[in-house]
């Protein structure tokens, strides 16, 4: 008895993930289609990439011309971050519910992603070694998400202060270390 009930549990476990699969892959082509139309009236050529990670829809804009897509991409991202949340606002009008899809276009997040990675993990190291907190220069919401996700990672503590734009994250060790 206690068998068939963990059978159903894993079976209501895999249908709701794959409900919640299927919400995100919907998201992803929702957001494809803005996206398309928006290429179209700005008159650039792009492949749109889809998939799921880290439980939310992604999408990401490819060129062979790199060069081609760095105006969708602004001066540090903050084109890229005003077309992602126009995005997630086109995926909302149309589901009903909020997204928290994560665009990529040029691979600009992804390298951006790798350069915060080697911040916080540099930072890791000096916490360590010196016990001292360590505040990092004000970052956007991705950026602190990736820098928060890294150090707690690791074990140590992280908490951001200030109001956007200002918001920084600090970085310390656990009260217990």
């Amino acid at each position: 008895m206690a068998l068939s009930k963990g059978m159903t549990l894993s079976t209501e476990t895999s249908a709701v993930e794959n409900a919640s699969t299927n919400q995100l892959e919907e998201e992803g082509e929702i957001a494809a289609d803005y996206l398309e139309e928006l290429l179209d009236i700005v008159d650039l050529d792009g492949d749109i990439d889809i998939d799921v990670e880290r439980g939310r829809a992604a999408v990401a804009i490819v060129a062979d011309d790199a060069d081609e897509l760095k105006r969708l991409i602004g001066r540090d991202g903050e084109v890229l971050d005003a077309l992602q949340d126009l995005t997630r606002l086109a995926v909302q009008s149309r589901t009903g519910e909020r997204s928290r899809l994560m665009l990529d276009i040029g691979g600009h997040r992804a390298a951006r992603r790798n350069e915060l990675v080697a911040l916080a993990e540099s930072t890791i190291e000096d916490v360590r070694k010196t016990g001292n907190p360590v505040a990092l220069s004000p970052m956007n919401a991705f950026e602190r998400k990736v820098v928060h996700d890294t150090i707690t990672g690791a074990g140590l503590l992280s908490e951001s202060f200030g109001e956007d734009p200002s918001r920084y994250v600090q970085v310390s060790l656990p009260a217990d270390a």
